[in-house]
């Protein structure tokens, strides 16, 4: 079987949206919601210790 011949390659121009801010504007997308990370995580209160490191 002989070898395929390399393609060349043909560079293309996109126009596509190029981040999200830009699809929402063009009512491609919906605005993503953010997250809210206040009290999700709960932190124990540890004291100091005192024996040296």
């Amino acid at each position: 079987m002989p070898d395929t011949p390399p393609r060349q390659v043909v560079p293309r121009q996109d126009d596509g949206a190029a981040d999200m801010g830009t699809l929402v504007d063009l009512g491609l997308a919906e605005e993503q919601p953010v997250p809210q990370y206040a009290g999700l995580f709960l932190e124990p209160d540890i004291l100091p210790s005192d024996e040296p490191e």
